[in-house]
């Protein structure tokens, strides 16, 4: 039956035709393509705490088939592995483990590890240890490699659960232990749906606005809350580096839990009942507690309702104390946010959070932390003195940091930042950490007053990353390093406490990033690491940034890769296109180049660039900004300014001498898909068009979608305007859908894809639809995406650089 249910998901149609027998079933694309499924690429890298050992993961980047279709349990959000009790989508997996010392570069390869794959590594905060979790098919279990034994061991025999936390373990800060989420239930029989369990499923609204996100794989039925606990429910256990495993207090459904900076306490979050068919687990019930590290609740910080009331809006919140998080400079103080708005931005208030704390032994009532005039985004600790807190507000798409001294934090504030988080020329970079003495996670602050800060160092001219100096006592900040061309290279870790020794990522166009140490007062740069360029068949590819405008003067950028060899009095060359709509409220800060000209060149098999084989020219992420004017939001203008940017994309490489103005396609993955649609219906600037995982219908997500505040009932007009399948009459090009048969993304349920290719082929239109069997959002497995790859170069071999197709009636562009 499996079998025939794959022959049916792949039987793919051209229009209303049938598909010829070679058309039916798992495809593979010409070779270099091929080839670019299983090139290995650079390892993960991990760096110790005390910046002696780079632990190095060769990655799982593709799954096969049979992995995929293995079963699942899709509860409230989540989908699970119900053999081993862990998420069975996770996306960072890896097969194999060496470590390199960054002072001798020496290097230990791990081999003792048993069949399985590694996920959630974690150093300890001494640089002695990493843990990592060894996942195989019946449980999944915590091992831990030792720098100075130089041999990995499994720590206990507890089997872990990872079905709510997906990184189920978490070190203690004075590295000697660790604290796991155990599966208590694994071993035991499954839960049978018997006759008892089958009974209506009845939902009841109050009166009271719920608005919730079009979530998929949410709980269904009573017998579906029964298979949440019994694969939800975990022990705490403490686990120490030598003696035996303890549980610590009660089985329950724990959501998180951390362990307070002196090691002593935990904040524990457990979902209670009753639970929701409309919201995932992440909005459940949840009693927040401070548990001894016997199990002891010391103190219950609250319990909250279940958050299916929280009011439209993207900064809006529950209401009540959330946020919880120890405080990381000290000892055992936990602080959270508390809503002064009733959770709605759009309530004028004089401060819309309040931060409270509560410090060991928890007996004394909280005190008032600080009062946040916006939103609270979170605080970032140094010590006593310092600390960066945050605030933000999605009207304007504001963000701003504060440095605040936390013994009086709503005195002396020092405005260090503010910009629109979109603006990337303004990001002045994130802080450099170090443990401190009690083994936890802080800025490092340098003789009172030094905070280090890295960042992209985004500019007109393209990213260059710096490594500055901010000091705290006058708030100005000086610049160490900068990158330099031709090489694009960002700071990983300082070395010392001046901000002169470096462990850095280099590359360049032609050269695959690796790991260097940078000594900037002797002028010297040692390599440290030498992957391969992991794609030889690509070598000699060129790329470019190019800048223009559109009509409304918004600058705009992209990135033109051409062909090995290619020259332009060989003529113009078919272009692929690959775009992906952005929201912002700026027309500056929409123009603004995020990209480096020198960074590495990039291929793989996810987008454009495996088209170069076949003598196509690829303009990546060519800018296609949404821009709110004269106090519109940005989608009452979507269609125009979509189309807009697609002009000038287009003008600019006929211009340059690079395109035919009749031979370009446009493609896109999930908002990039919607946009392909978009494109097609309202203008006829391309030849053809590949969408993947896409959304077509907006009155499928009624409340709300990418920036989208306002509800269906809100801006109709805007819902219907911006939908291509209420426009699909007006598509006149061919156009490729493919989508996965489990994608659980918000909103871009299988069902978009499959009522937009029954309106297509209801209208007499050129369109394909590809259902992968097993795949998600994104795709995994190896047969699916070599046959991806074969699907978009037929397509493109058919469509774009042949003169087939159909004729076309002219359509306006809008």
């Amino acid at each position: 039956m499996k079998v025939f249910s794959l022959f049916l998901a792949l039987a793919v149609t051209f229009g209303a035709t049938t598909p010829t027998h070679a058309e039916q079933g798992y495809q593979t694309p010409s070779n270099d393509l091929a080839a670019l499924v299983d090139a290995k690429l650079a390892p993960s890298s991990y760096l110790s705490s005390d910046g002696q050992w780079l632990a190095l993961f060769d990655r799982k980047r593709i799954e096969s088939l049979d992995d995929l279709a293995k079963e699942e349990f899709k509860l409230a959000g989540v989908k699970l592995n119900p053999a081993n009790f862990s998420r069975s989508r996770e996306r960072t997996k890896f097969t194999s483990l060496f470590l390199k010392h960054i002072e001798t570069g020496a290097v230990v390869t791990v081999t003792n590890l048993p069949a399985g794959v590694i996920r959630s590594p974690k150093w300890s905060s001494d640089g002695q240890y990493l843990a990592f979790i060894v996942e195989q098919p019946q449980q999944a279990n915590l091992w831990v490699y030792n720098t100075q034994t130089k041999l990995a061991r499994q720590l206990a025999d507890v089997a872990l659960n990872s079905v709510l936390t997906s990184s189920p373990y978490t070190w203690l800060p004075d590295s000697t232990a660790i604290v796991a989420n155990a599966a208590v239930n694994i071993g035991k029989p499954r839960l049978t749906n018997d006759s008892q369990n089958i009974l209506p499923i009845i939902q009841q609204s109050t009166g009271e606005k719920a608005p919730a996100r079009t979530y998929q794989n949410l709980l269904t039925s009573p017998f579906d809350e029964q298979q949440f606990k019994f694969y939800g429910q975990g022990q705490l256990t403490y686990i120490p580096l030598s003696g035996v495993a303890r549980a610590i207090g009660k089985p329950a459904l724990f959501k998180s839990f951390s362990v307070s900076p002196d090691s002593t306490n935990l904040l524990v979050a457990s979902i209670d009942e009753p639970f929701s068919y409309q919201v995932p687990y992440s909005r459940f019930a949840t009693t927040w507690q401070i548990l001894g590290m016997r199990g002891y609740a010391l103190v219950e910080l609250a319990k909250q309702p279940l958050a299916d009331n929280i009011p439209q809006g993207y900064d809006s919140v529950r209401t009540g104390r959330r946020d919880f998080e120890w405080r990381a400079d000290q000892g055992a103080e936990v602080i959270w946010a508390e809503a002064q708005d009733g959770g709605d931005m759009k309530t004028d208030v004089q401060h819309h959070d309040y931060i409270y704390s509560l410090r060991a032994p928890f007996k004394r009532e909280p005190k008032l932390f600080a009062k946040v005039e916006r939103r609270f985004a979170g605080i970032e600790w140094a010590n006593q003195n310092v600390a960066m807190l945050r605030d933000w507000r999605f009207s304007d798409r504001q963000v701003r940091t504060f440095v605040i001294q936390p013994r009086n934090a709503d005195r002396n504030r020092v405005l260090f930042s503010q910009r629109s988080y979109n603006d990337a020329y303004k990001n002045p970079g994130s802080a450099i950490y170090e443990r401190n003495d009690l083994g936890s996670s802080v800025i490092k602050v340098v003789g009172g007053r030094y905070i280090y800060l890295r960042g992209n160092g985004a500019s007109e001219q393209g990213n260059v990353p710096f490594l500055d100096q901010y000091d705290i006592k006058t708030n100005t900040t000086k610049r160490l390093w900068q990158s330099k061309a031709p090489y694009y290279e960002r700071v990983r870790a300082m070395l010392d406490d001046e901000g002169e020794r470096l462990i850095t990522i280099r590359e360049s166009k032609t050269e695959q990033p690796n790991f260097f140490i940078r000594d900037l007062d002797d002028n010297t740069l040692t390599q440290l690491t030498t992957f391969e360029h992991p794609y030889p068949a690509f070598k000699g590819v060129t790329k470019e940034l190019v800048r223009y405008k559109r009509d409304d003067g918004v600058e705009l950028s992209g990135t033109l890769y051409l062909p090995a060899g290619y020259d332009k009095t060989q003529g113009t060359l078919p272009v692929l296109m690959w775009a992906y709509p952005l929201e912002y409220k700026d027309k500056a800060v929409a123009s603004q180049v995020r990209e480096s000209p020198y960074a590495f060149t990039y291929v793989g098999y996810w987008g454009p660039m495996p088209y170069l084989a076949k003598g196509i020219a690829v303009f990546d992420d060519p800018k296609m900004p949404i821009v709110g004017v004269e106090g519109k939001e940005p989608n009452d203008l979507f269609r125009k300014q979509l189309v807009s940017s697609a002009q000038a994309a287009v003008d600019v490489l006929v211009e340059k001498g690079i395109a035919d103005k009749d031979k370009i396609a446009i493609a896109g993955h999930s908002y990039g898909a919607f946009m392909v649609a978009n494109l097609l219906a309202h203008s006829d600037l391309f030849k053809t068009g590949i969408a993947r995982s896409g959304a077509y219908n907006r009155t499928l997500t009624p409340f709300g979608f990418q920036g989208e505040e306002r509800d269906f009932w809100q801006a109709q007009d805007v819902y219907s305007a911006m939908s291509p399948f209420f426009h699909a009459e007006k598509i006149n090009e061919p156009m490729l859908m493919i989508h996965g048969q489990e994608d659980p993304n918000s909103g871009t349920f299988p069902m978009q894809s499959e009522r937009m290719y029954a309106a297509l082929k209801g209208l007499g239109k050129d369109a394909r639809l590809v259902m992968l069997p097993y795949e998600a959002h994104g795709y995994k497995a190896r047969k699916s995406l070599l046959h991806v790859l074969w699907e978009q170069e037929q397509w493109l071999e058919k469509y774009l650089l042949s003169d087939e197709g159909p004729v076309k009636e002219s359509t306006s562009a809008e």
